[in-house]
């Protein structure tokens, strides 16, 4: 007879309300249920828009011109960077190429700092063809170049087009066509420094250089691609072009190239109105509530530079595209009424998901998180759990992070960045890749004496008791649900990248008991939401490891607002608190009675000197 096997005893779950198990589960569930009417409303908030209706008369654009023009400004004028002499003779090249067309032609010439040309000299020009409305649409292309090529496709094509399409407005009229006559007013615009970050068309925006309200931007830039037409849409703030104006441009490149042009996809789309960001012209004019978007061959990034000749046209792309601008340009003269403005929403197959019905979701997935840390808050008082000392450890991490971000400050103030406009630099330009080592280095040195002070009251002095780490770790999540609520204030959209982080660091009280490597783990995997948009930078804009560095650039530089900096620094003192306790090395700030008599610099001070003594009297010896 076999022996009878003693009963396997099975591992208790913690008593709900016990220091084990700190968050009421049931309560977060249940705070999970305001979900519903967001996403009731999300669902009725989806429609399709309608497009504009074509034009009555065909398109005339003449493929052959456009090829022939492309091909002479990308071999008489293959370094087009700006500031430089062939930046000058292909802005002469273009005046000429209008005057036959009898249009009045004006120009703005500046001086700007540009990252990685410093400080260089830039020109914008336009032809007006005056319509029966002072409202102005306005059609654009960039015409500098990297000069690491001719530029052919980048953006000799746009530019050649541009002048394209101006020849229908022409005065006078060709023999073989009759002038036409818009409704609205047309501005035929070729900005300098496209390639640079849009550099032009911010100066364009910022300071406009013509009294005609601008309804509405077309923007054509690299359009003689291999790859299938595509729009860009994302600005420089959560906003996206009027939905009409985007259904209206997708059905005119249906027409002629017979398929839906391309776009960022529905996630994709979400990180743009998280982070604004896009390396194309159309974004300075979106972030001021005018209509604008790009018709591109290209992705998210510019296409190369190198092999970019004229010989590698793709010229039926090149005709369709062109032709598909010239419809576009007419419908929307025709009833631009119907398709000005800007909203936030995200574009997926012919229908969009209104803006702010995402910011109710993302809002509503906010609550639980908020319920629960509030809950452990309330929790953590009825226990009689000391929460001060919690509160100045973190006060003193928050104090570092802020530390930290003044000496970044700094080290830009020194000339230790790059420094200029602020506008994106072009991932494919030097200053976007190299990283300037000794100034990190330096920066690093910096923030490690930084943190010595400051690890002097952050530093386990003994083993931490259960009810210290609870402490720790709830005014750490609160004060993260204070820094969700900043981000509410600021862009919701953002909360895409908070959210992930505050539902799984909810569960590290919960984790005390467990392996430090499971505590670790669980950490790092919230710290999957604020890496998608070092993720998006590498992937989407082809930046790969340089990635983190130039998002520290676009910081450096100003197109990352001061307030998400401080924003960020404040989220990532909590977050370095919650680290802590994760990793088993949280402790609480010190009582009187367990600090030394000097505080943190003084006792610095006193470590350097006696070190200095002993070094003395050793070399006395």
């Amino acid at each position: 007879m076999a022996a009878t096997q003693p009963p396997v005893r099975r591992r208790r779950r913690p008593r709900r309300g016990s220091i084990e198990r700190p968050v009421d589960g049931r309560l977060y569930r249940a705070a999970l249920l305001v979900l519903a009417v967001p996403l009731l409303l999300a669902a009725f908030s989806i429609r399709q828009p309608t497009p504009l209706p074509p034009p009555p008369l065909p398109p005339t654009f003449d493929s052959a011109t456009t090829t022939r023009l492309a091909a002479a400004l990308s071999t008489q004028y293959p370094d087009r960077r700006p500031g430089s002499s062939g930046a000058a003779g292909a802005a002469a090249w273009f005046a000429r190429e209008m005057k036959p067309f009898g249009l009045p032609t004006a120009s703005d010439t500046w001086e700007q700092d540009v990252p990685g040309l410093g400080r260089v000299r830039l020109q914008n020009l336009w032809a007006v063809a005056q319509g029966k409305s002072q409202d102005a649409i306005v059609v654009m292309a960039h015409r500098d170049d990297l000069g690491a090529g001719p530029g052919a496709n980048d953006n000799a094509s746009g530019t050649a087009a541009l002048i394209e399409l101006a020849r229908t407005y022409a005065r006078p009229a060709p023999p073989i066509q009759g002038a036409v006559e818009s409704t609205h007013t047309l501005v035929f615009l070729s900005t300098d420094g496209g390639d640079y970050g849009g550099v032009g068309a911010e100066r364009f925006v910022a300071k406009p250089p013509i009294t005609n309200r601008v309804v509405a931007v077309i923007n054509l830039d690299a359009i003689a691609g291999a790859a299938p037409a595509r729009l860009q849409l994302a600005g420089d703030t959560p906003r996206s072009p009027a939905p009409t104006l985007v259904t209206t441009a997708a059905h005119r490149l249906l027409e002629t190239t017979d398929a839906w042009p391309r776009h960022p996809g529905f996630l994709a789309q979400l990180v743009d109105l998280g982070f604004p960001f896009s390396l194309y012209e159309q974004a300075p004019f979106v972030a001021r509530g005018i209509p604008a978007l790009t018709i591109t061959t290209a992705g998210d990034r510019p296409p190369p530079a190198f092999g970019d000749v004229a010989s590698r046209f793709h010229f039926k792309t090149l005709a369709q595209i062109g032709q598909a601008a010239q419809e576009l340009v007419g419908s929307l003269d025709q009833g631009l009424e119907l398709a000005q403005g800007t909203a936030s929403y995200v574009w997926f197959g012919t229908r969009i998901l209104r803006g702010w019905a995402i910011e109710l979701v993302l809002i509503a997935l906010l609550v639980p998180y908020l319920v629960g840390a509030v809950d452990l808050f309330a929790y953590t008082r009825r226990r009689r759990i000391r929460l001060a000392p919690a509160t100045r450890a973190l006060r003193s991490r928050l104090a570092f992070w802020l530390f930290a971000g003044l000496a970044f400050e700094l080290f830009r103030v020194l000339g230790a960045w790059p420094t200029g406009v602020a506008r994106p630099p072009n991932p494919a330009t030097s200053v976007a890749g190299s990283w300037p080592v000794a100034a990190l280095v330096g920066l690093a040195v910096v923030l490690t004496c930084g943190w010595f002070v400051a690890r002097y009251r952050l530093a386990p002095r003994r083993p931490s008791e259960p009810e210290e780490d609870l402490a720790g770790q709830a005014v750490a999540l609160l004060a993260l649900g204070v820094v969700a609520l900043l981000v509410v204030a600021t862009n919701p959209f953002a909360l895409l990248f908070v959210l992930p982080a505050l539902h799984v660091w909810l569960r590290l009280p919960l984790l005390r008991a467990r392996h430090v490597l499971v505590r670790l783990a669980v950490f790092v995997v919230g710290l999957a939401g604020p890496s998608v948009v070092v993720a998006s930078l590498a992937w989407r804009f082809g930046l790969g490891f340089d990635a983190p560095w130039y998002l520290l650039e676009l910081v450096g530089i100003g197109y990352v607002s001061t307030t998400a900096f401080a924003i960020t620094l404040a989220g990532a003192a909590a977050a370095s608190q919650l680290a802590a306790a994760a990793a088993g090395r949280y402790a609480p700030y010190p009582d009187a009675d367990e600090r030394g008599p000097r505080g943190p610099i003084r006792e610095l001070v006193r470590t350097v000197v006696l070190a200095n003594r002993r070094r003395r009297a050793l070399l006395e010896l």
